[in-house]
């Protein structure tokens, strides 16, 4: 219960706790916080450590992600996290947290690099990872993935003024960072992420998704009332009208309706606010008519207001759903990324919104400037194409699109005798050394009871063209592409080897991502609450709560 909740180990001593543990087993008497706080956490974290190393050393590839939480309290400086998204020899992708430590030194970009290369020497994993997820803006204390404007949907008026306070302080951040002022500004981090990871470096596709979502949301101001008011009707109608009838209109596989004041991660999340909205709009009627008339009703110009926004923000909020879902462990590789980012194109170039231009505008710019790039990278146009279910389908020109794709797959296959000039800036782009071929059974050899059967033509050794052009003339398929791959790496050896690269690099955010979000009112060390001792710790076993318990 502490490592899951990221509780105090003081709660063992807390007589409210003691009493509760009595009524529920007397026989019990729980250990001392002293012990909980310096034997049993630091043996449990020891414990995923050895687990950890030992599943690396056999890895065939690895990406990692950094993750870098900033506070905004001088007291709680914030934390640094790096993940390992690695595949193991049955072509099963796993993750795992290296590392959670206390920003040192200020927290500065050079500093954050010293660390995380420490955190790769402690692991092995210095010079193996094919590339490194790090955002050129890692001020993630305040970036939580962002909301509609005034829609605070079952919640209360200070949480409310909490969440604009935050959503404020997040666009000061922001902006002092594009404008390069304050410590570690954008401009510093960048630099520090050039010099240090060199081309490794990618950013997370679902933080990019986000912050277009964002910047498209700030560039319309008329919407920020409207959906205040939509937020209200909601509220009401949620404690107004019994569950059953609600159910009707809200229960489902995407939206679940919630008791008035409960707290709900998803709640405060665009894409899930953005389903709770559409629902609300395509059942108006009925909810007006079970719940009464009144001033809170939405009249037809701000329901045409709202149908707009939920039209234009589908698309975005599938793109969210299809890399980032529900499960907070599932691995997505970038191989969604540049179909997702074509489609986004087309909606917004053939989409009319004449009650909210701006938002159009906003997210177009948003697309163009912070996604369009992923079309034009090689790196993305080879994980796509790897990728069975889309290969080159999805291309306006194939020709060149197959060459860009070969001079990729040529600086990361093991037979090419290319080398990337630019590897020496990036050691983490070596690849490993070559697993050792199985033996050779001793029944393939020749010997007279099998005289009979005639001698195997000896296999001619495919060139990386001619694999390519055998698996771009397969039909795609909506196999997943690591099963695929695996059934597959005997036809296409040198394809499966890059494939194996290009797999491990995730589209969308981290395990400790999450809960650096989760945990960032705690570490505001707001009044009266308690910050867990060793918290870094408790983030590192929570992260990794499945490979210690199972």
């Amino acid at each position: 219960m502490i490592v899951r909740d990221l509780q105090p180990a003081s709660i063992v001593e807390n007589q409210g706790f003691r009493e509760l543990l009595q009524l529920l087993e007397p026989r019990y008497t729980p250990e001392p916080r002293h012990y909980l706080q310096n034997q049993l956490l630091p043996a449990y974290a020891y414990q995923v450590q050895l687990a950890t190393r030992q599943a690396l050393a056999s890895a065939h590839a690895l990406s990692l992600s950094l993750d870098v939480y900033r506070s905004l309290s001088r007291a709680a400086p914030g934390y640094l996290g790096v993940t390992c998204h690695f595949l193991t020899s049955d072509w099963q992708m796993r993750s795992a947290l290296l590392a959670c430590l206390p920003l040192a030194g200020g927290g500065s970009g050079s500093r954050v690099l010293t660390d995380f290369d420490e955190v790769c020497d402690a692991h092995g994993v210095s010079g193996r990872a094919f590339r490194v997820v790090a955002d050129s803006l890692p001020v993630t204390a305040t970036q939580r993935v962002c909301c509609l404007p005034g829609f605070h949907i079952n919640g209360g008026g200070q949480e409310e003024e909490e969440d604009e306070e935050e959503v404020d302080s997040r666009d000061e951040v922001e902006e002092g960072s594009r404008n390069g002022h304050g410590e570690g500004g954008d401009g510093e981090w960048e630099e520090a992420w050039k010099t240090g990871l060199g081309i490794c470096r990618v950013d997370c596709f679902t933080r990019s998704l986000d912050r277009c979502v964002h910047e498209g949301l700030r560039s319309c101001p008329i919407l920020s009332s409207t959906l205040t008011k939509a937020a209200c009707f909601y509220n009401y109608i949620t404690s107004a009208v019994p569950l059953e009838k609600l159910s009707q209109v809200f229960e489902g596989p995407a939206v679940t309706v919630r008791s008035p004041g409960s707290a709900h991660n998803a709640a405060r999340d665009w894409a899930a606010q953005l389903k709770v909205l559409r629902r609300l709009l395509d059942s108006m009627d009925f909810l007006e008519e079970v719940s009464g008339r009144g001033e809170l009703a939405l009249g037809g110009l701000e329901r045409a207001l709202l149908r707009e926004l939920t039209d234009t923000l589908e698309p975005f909020a599938e793109a969210w759903d299809m890399v980032h879902g529900d499960a907070a462990d599932r691995h997505t590789s970038i191989s969604l990324a540049l179909p997702c980012v074509l489609g986004l194109r087309k909606h917004l170039s053939e989409s009319s919104v004449p009650h909210c231009p701006s938002l159009l505008v906003g997210l177009t710019q948003a697309v163009e400037r912070r996604l369009a790039p992923i079309l034009e990278d090689p790196l993305y146009v080879t994980a796509t194409t790897l990728d069975p279910q889309f290969k080159l389908t999805w291309s306006n020109d194939p020709d060149w699109h197959q060459q860009v794709l070969l001079e990729e797959l040529a600086k990361h296959s093991p037979s090419s005798s290319t080398i990337d000039s630019n590897t020496e800036l990036c050691p983490q782009a070596q690849s490993p050394p070559a697993p050792t071929p199985s033996p050779i059974s001793s029944l393939s050899r020749p010997c007279k009871l099998f005289s009979f059967i005639k001698q195997r033509p000896a296999m001619q050794a495919k060139s990386l063209e001619q694999e390519l052009a055998v698996y771009l003339r397969e039909e795609p398929t909506d196999e997943e592409p690591l099963h695929y791959w695996r059934r597959k790496a005997i036809d296409f050896p040198l394809l499966a080897q890059v494939a194996k690269k290009a797999f491990t690099i995730p589209a969308s955010g981290t395990v400790v991502e999450g809960i650096f979000t989760a945990t960032g009112r705690c570490l505001r060390l707001e009044k009266g609450h308690v910050i867990p001792k060793n918290l870094e710790t408790l983030i590192y076993l929570k992260a990794n709560y499945r490979s210690l318990w199972t």
